[in-house]
Protein backbone atom coordinates (compact mmCIF):
# COMPACT_ATOMS: atom_id res chain seq x y z
CA UNK A 1 0.00 0.00 0.00
CA UNK A 2 1.25 3.40 -0.98
CA UNK A 3 -0.38 5.89 1.45
CA UNK A 4 -2.14 5.14 4.91
CA UNK A 5 -3.92 8.50 5.88
CA UNK A 6 -4.35 8.89 9.55
CA UNK A 7 -6.70 11.47 10.81
CA UNK A 8 -7.61 12.07 14.70
CA UNK A 9 -10.74 13.60 15.22
CA UNK A 10 -13.10 14.95 17.84
CA UNK A 11 -16.93 16.26 17.05
CA UNK A 12 -16.20 16.93 13.53
CA UNK A 13 -19.15 14.97 12.26
CA UNK A 14 -19.92 18.31 9.48
CA UNK A 15 -16.69 17.89 7.39
CA UNK A 16 -16.02 13.94 7.36
CA UNK A 17 -18.11 13.38 4.40
CA UNK A 18 -16.46 16.30 2.40
CA UNK A 19 -12.89 15.09 3.81
CA UNK A 20 -12.87 11.81 3.03
CA UNK A 21 -14.20 12.51 -0.80
CA UNK A 22 -11.62 14.96 -1.31
CA UNK A 23 -8.58 12.68 0.06
CA UNK A 24 -10.11 9.80 -2.12
CA UNK A 25 -10.52 12.07 -5.42
CA UNK A 26 -6.51 13.08 -4.48
CA UNK A 27 -5.77 9.43 -4.54
CA UNK A 28 -7.64 8.16 -7.38
CA UNK A 29 -5.86 11.52 -9.34
CA UNK A 30 -2.60 9.87 -8.61
CA UNK A 31 -3.02 6.39 -8.96
CA UNK A 32 -2.44 5.61 -4.92
CA UNK A 33 -3.61 3.21 -3.49
CA UNK A 34 -4.53 3.82 0.11
CA UNK A 35 -6.76 3.99 3.29
CA UNK A 36 -7.95 6.39 5.44
CA UNK A 37 -8.05 5.89 9.10
CA UNK A 38 -10.57 7.77 10.76
CA UNK A 39 -10.02 7.46 14.71
CA UNK A 40 -12.80 9.45 16.90
CA UNK A 41 -11.15 10.05 19.79
CA UNK A 42 -14.46 9.24 21.81
CA UNK A 43 -16.83 12.25 20.26
CA UNK A 44 -20.44 13.62 21.29
CA UNK A 45 -21.58 14.50 18.54
CA UNK A 46 -22.95 11.77 15.38
CA UNK A 47 -19.10 11.52 14.30
CA UNK A 48 -18.98 7.86 14.40
CA UNK A 49 -22.27 7.25 12.85
CA UNK A 50 -20.44 9.48 9.89
CA UNK A 51 -17.86 7.07 9.81
CA UNK A 52 -19.53 4.15 10.33
CA UNK A 53 -21.74 5.26 6.62
CA UNK A 54 -18.29 6.40 5.30
CA UNK A 55 -16.47 2.76 5.77
CA UNK A 56 -19.78 1.37 4.34
CA UNK A 57 -19.58 3.44 1.30
CA UNK A 58 -15.84 3.46 1.04
CA UNK A 59 -13.98 0.63 1.78
CA UNK A 60 -10.95 2.11 1.73
CA UNK A 61 -12.00 3.87 4.98
CA UNK A 62 -11.61 2.47 8.31
CA UNK A 63 -12.53 3.66 11.85
CA UNK A 64 -11.72 3.11 15.24
CA UNK A 65 -13.68 4.28 18.31
CA UNK A 66 -12.44 5.27 21.60
CA UNK A 67 -14.54 4.59 24.35
CA UNK A 68 -13.72 8.13 26.08
CA UNK A 69 -12.08 11.24 25.17
CA UNK A 70 -7.88 10.05 25.48
CA UNK A 71 -6.67 13.24 23.54
CA UNK A 72 -5.17 13.58 19.94
CA UNK A 73 -2.02 11.68 20.60
CA UNK A 74 -3.55 8.56 21.64
CA UNK A 75 -5.89 8.86 18.25
CA UNK A 76 -2.43 9.34 16.45
CA UNK A 77 -0.81 7.21 18.07
CA UNK A 78 -3.15 4.39 17.76
CA UNK A 79 -3.50 5.03 13.60
CA UNK A 80 0.16 4.70 13.60
CA UNK A 81 -0.08 1.22 15.45
CA UNK A 82 -2.51 0.47 12.40
CA UNK A 83 -1.29 2.21 9.10
CA UNK A 84 0.34 -0.07 7.05
CA UNK A 85 1.20 2.18 4.08
CA UNK A 86 4.98 3.07 2.83
CA UNK A 87 4.10 6.19 3.71
CA UNK A 88 2.06 7.55 6.61
CA UNK A 89 0.06 11.19 6.47
CA UNK A 90 -1.53 12.93 9.41
CA UNK A 91 -3.96 15.65 9.07
CA UNK A 92 -6.83 16.84 10.95
CA UNK A 93 -10.44 16.75 10.28
CA UNK A 94 -11.42 19.74 10.25
CA UNK A 95 -11.06 20.49 6.30
CA UNK A 96 -8.04 23.67 7.65
CA UNK A 97 -5.52 21.11 6.03
CA UNK A 98 -5.28 20.60 2.28
CA UNK A 99 -5.13 16.70 0.69
CA UNK A 100 -4.07 18.29 -2.34
CA UNK A 101 -0.96 18.54 -0.56
CA UNK A 102 -0.37 14.82 -0.02
CA UNK A 103 0.75 13.74 -3.67
CA UNK A 104 4.02 16.09 -2.81
CA UNK A 105 4.53 15.49 0.62
CA UNK A 106 4.70 11.52 -0.35
CA UNK A 107 6.71 12.11 -3.32
CA UNK A 108 9.26 14.06 -0.22
CA UNK A 109 9.46 10.70 1.83
CA UNK A 110 10.01 8.24 -1.22
CA UNK A 111 12.56 10.61 -3.72
CA UNK A 112 13.57 13.20 -1.59
CA UNK A 113 15.00 10.99 1.25
CA UNK A 114 13.50 12.27 4.29
CA UNK A 115 12.12 10.39 7.21
CA UNK A 116 9.45 12.80 8.05
CA UNK A 117 8.12 16.30 6.36
CA UNK A 118 6.15 18.64 8.54
CA UNK A 119 4.23 20.87 7.39
CA UNK A 120 4.27 24.77 7.63
CA UNK A 121 0.85 26.81 7.68
CA UNK A 122 3.12 29.97 6.63
CA UNK A 123 -0.25 31.94 6.01
CA UNK A 124 -2.18 30.79 8.92
CA UNK A 125 -6.25 31.42 8.74
CA UNK A 126 -7.03 31.37 12.82
CA UNK A 127 -7.84 33.86 15.41
CA UNK A 128 -4.39 35.90 17.06
CA UNK A 129 -5.92 33.94 20.29
CA UNK A 130 -4.55 31.07 18.69
CA UNK A 131 -1.72 32.51 16.44
CA UNK A 132 0.31 33.93 19.01
CA UNK A 133 0.61 31.31 21.47
CA UNK A 134 1.93 29.24 18.45
CA UNK A 135 4.34 31.51 17.90
CA UNK A 136 5.70 31.16 20.92
CA UNK A 137 5.44 27.90 21.43
CA UNK A 138 7.48 26.95 17.96
CA UNK A 139 10.29 29.05 19.23
CA UNK A 140 10.54 27.86 22.84
CA UNK A 141 10.82 24.38 20.71
CA UNK A 142 12.89 25.55 18.51
CA UNK A 143 15.45 26.07 21.03
CA UNK A 144 15.27 23.59 23.25
CA UNK A 145 15.22 20.36 20.69
CA UNK A 146 17.29 22.33 18.24
CA UNK A 147 15.12 21.06 15.33
CA UNK A 148 14.80 24.01 12.57
CA UNK A 149 11.33 23.59 12.09
CA UNK A 150 8.82 26.91 11.73
CA UNK A 151 5.70 24.77 12.75
CA UNK A 152 6.07 21.88 14.71
CA UNK A 153 1.86 21.79 15.84
CA UNK A 154 0.80 21.32 12.30
CA UNK A 155 -1.51 18.21 11.81
CA UNK A 156 -0.64 17.42 8.40
CA UNK A 157 3.04 15.82 8.33
CA UNK A 158 3.76 12.58 6.47
CA UNK A 159 6.20 9.90 7.51
CA UNK A 160 8.13 6.87 6.62
CA UNK A 161 6.39 3.77 7.77
CA UNK A 162 9.19 2.46 9.55
CA UNK A 163 9.82 6.06 11.78
CA UNK A 164 5.57 5.61 12.84
CA UNK A 165 6.47 1.81 14.06
CA UNK A 166 9.64 3.05 16.07
CA UNK A 167 7.95 6.02 17.92
CA UNK A 168 5.14 6.05 21.27
CA UNK A 169 3.13 9.20 20.94
CA UNK A 170 1.37 10.16 24.11
CA UNK A 171 0.17 12.71 26.37
CA UNK A 172 0.45 16.07 24.71
CA UNK A 173 3.56 14.52 22.58
CA UNK A 174 1.75 14.83 18.92
CA UNK A 175 3.20 17.99 19.44
CA UNK A 176 6.70 16.69 19.19
CA UNK A 177 6.66 13.89 17.40
CA UNK A 178 9.73 15.70 14.79
CA UNK A 179 11.18 15.84 18.56
CA UNK A 180 10.51 12.21 19.17
CA UNK A 181 11.54 11.16 15.61
CA UNK A 182 15.56 12.42 16.06
CA UNK A 183 15.60 11.06 19.73
CA UNK A 184 14.68 7.26 17.60
CA UNK A 185 17.99 8.46 14.77
CA UNK A 186 15.35 9.60 12.43
CA UNK A 187 16.79 12.94 11.94
CA UNK A 188 16.09 13.78 8.23
CA UNK A 189 13.63 15.92 8.75
CA UNK A 190 11.89 18.18 6.52
CA UNK A 191 9.69 21.03 6.17
CA UNK A 192 7.06 21.97 3.43
CA UNK A 193 5.00 24.84 3.15
CA UNK A 194 1.04 23.77 2.91
CA UNK A 195 -2.02 25.75 2.30
CA UNK A 196 -4.04 26.66 5.39
CA UNK A 197 -8.01 26.77 5.01
CA UNK A 198 -10.76 28.46 7.18
CA UNK A 199 -12.43 26.21 9.56
CA UNK A 200 -15.74 25.27 7.85
CA UNK A 201 -17.86 23.80 10.29
CA UNK A 202 -18.06 24.28 13.95
CA UNK A 203 -15.52 25.58 16.58
CA UNK A 204 -11.69 24.90 17.85
CA UNK A 205 -10.73 22.53 20.46
CA UNK A 206 -7.51 24.64 21.37
CA UNK A 207 -7.35 26.22 24.40
CA UNK A 208 -4.73 27.98 26.58
CA UNK A 209 -4.88 24.82 29.17
CA UNK A 210 -2.64 23.14 25.85
CA UNK A 211 -0.26 25.37 25.35
CA UNK A 212 0.95 25.21 29.12
CA UNK A 213 0.20 20.96 28.99
CA UNK A 214 2.37 20.99 25.80
CA UNK A 215 5.11 22.99 27.44
CA UNK A 216 5.48 20.59 30.43
CA UNK A 217 5.62 17.89 27.74
CA UNK A 218 8.85 19.39 25.75
CA UNK A 219 10.64 19.97 29.66
CA UNK A 220 9.49 15.77 30.15
CA UNK A 221 10.67 14.77 26.93
CA UNK A 222 13.74 16.97 26.59
CA UNK A 223 14.78 15.68 29.63
CA UNK A 224 13.70 12.18 28.45
CA UNK A 225 15.71 12.35 25.86
CA UNK A 226 18.94 13.16 27.03
CA UNK A 227 19.13 11.95 30.44
CA UNK A 228 16.61 8.92 30.31
CA UNK A 229 19.32 6.20 30.36
CA UNK A 230 21.90 8.02 32.16
CA UNK A 231 19.63 10.15 35.03
CA UNK A 232 23.54 10.25 36.92
CA UNK A 233 24.67 12.61 34.53
CA UNK A 234 22.05 15.47 35.01
CA UNK A 235 21.25 14.29 39.02
CA UNK A 236 24.69 13.68 39.78
CA UNK A 237 26.54 16.20 38.08
CA UNK A 238 24.39 18.93 40.06
CA UNK A 239 24.59 17.39 43.26
CA UNK A 240 28.35 16.94 43.25
CA UNK A 241 28.48 21.11 42.34
CA UNK A 242 25.91 21.90 45.35
CA UNK A 243 27.55 20.29 47.74
CA UNK A 244 31.12 21.43 46.90
CA UNK A 245 29.90 24.80 47.30
CA UNK A 246 28.09 23.99 50.21
CA UNK A 247 31.41 22.69 51.35
CA UNK A 248 33.74 25.66 49.95
CA UNK A 249 31.32 27.41 52.29
CA UNK A 250 31.73 25.76 55.31
CA UNK A 251 35.90 25.46 55.33
CA UNK A 252 35.56 29.44 54.50
CA UNK A 253 33.77 29.76 57.69
CA UNK A 254 36.19 26.84 59.72
CA UNK A 255 39.02 28.99 58.86
CA UNK A 256 37.21 32.14 60.20
CA UNK A 257 36.59 30.38 63.23
CA UNK A 258 39.38 28.79 63.65
CA UNK A 259 42.58 30.35 62.46
CA UNK A 260 41.61 34.00 62.54
CA UNK A 261 39.01 33.11 65.92
CA UNK A 262 36.74 35.94 64.75
CA UNK A 263 33.39 34.01 64.97
CA UNK A 264 31.29 31.73 65.88
CA UNK A 265 30.38 29.23 62.64
CA UNK A 266 26.44 29.28 63.46
CA UNK A 267 26.27 33.07 64.52
CA UNK A 268 26.73 33.51 60.46
CA UNK A 269 23.64 33.06 57.89
CA UNK A 270 25.69 31.94 55.35
CA UNK A 271 26.85 28.74 57.47
CA UNK A 272 23.18 27.38 56.74
CA UNK A 273 23.90 28.42 53.28
CA UNK A 274 26.17 26.33 53.17
CA UNK A 275 24.35 23.65 54.98
CA UNK A 276 21.86 23.70 52.67
CA UNK A 277 23.89 23.32 49.72
CA UNK A 278 25.85 20.08 51.03
CA UNK A 279 22.12 18.33 52.17
CA UNK A 280 20.45 18.98 49.01
CA UNK A 281 23.89 18.33 46.70
CA UNK A 282 23.57 14.85 48.52
CA UNK A 283 19.87 14.41 47.95
CA UNK A 284 20.26 14.76 44.02
CA UNK A 285 23.31 12.16 43.88
CA UNK A 286 21.32 10.09 45.90
CA UNK A 287 18.90 10.53 43.20
CA UNK A 288 20.92 10.11 40.10
CA UNK A 289 22.16 6.96 41.81
CA UNK A 290 19.19 5.43 42.43
CA UNK A 291 17.97 6.59 38.83
CA UNK A 292 20.50 4.86 37.10
CA UNK A 293 20.11 1.44 39.27
CA UNK A 294 16.46 1.66 37.97
CA UNK A 295 17.36 2.36 34.50
CA UNK A 296 20.47 -0.21 34.45
CA UNK A 297 17.70 -2.81 35.62
CA UNK A 298 15.21 -1.61 33.13
CA UNK A 299 13.77 -4.84 30.75
CA UNK A 300 14.46 -1.96 27.86
CA UNK A 301 17.68 -1.16 28.23
CA UNK A 302 18.98 -3.10 25.83
CA UNK A 303 16.09 -2.10 23.08
CA UNK A 304 17.30 -0.13 20.04
CA UNK A 305 15.79 0.39 16.99
CA UNK A 306 17.40 -1.78 14.39
CA UNK A 307 17.33 -0.14 10.70
CA UNK A 308 18.63 -2.84 8.54
CA UNK A 309 20.88 -5.81 8.61
CA UNK A 310 22.48 -8.39 6.70
CA UNK A 311 23.79 -11.94 6.64
CA UNK A 312 27.03 -13.48 4.92
CA UNK A 313 26.67 -16.75 3.47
Amino acid sequence: MDISVVVPLYNEEESLHELVEWIAGVMKANGFSYEILLIDDGSRDDSWLRISELSTLNPYVKGVRFRRNYGKAAAINEGFTRASGNVVITMDADLQDSPDEIPELYRMIKSGGYDMVSGWKKDRKDPLSKTLPTKLFNRTTRWMSGIRLHDFNCGLKAYSNKLVKSIEVYGEMHRYIPVLAKRAGFDRIGEKVVKHQARKYGSTKYGLDRFFKGFLDLLSITFVTRFGQRPMHLFGLLGTILFFIGFLIAAYLAYGRIILLEYRMTERPLFYFGLLAMILGTQLFIAGFLGEMISRNSPDRNKYIIDTTTSGN
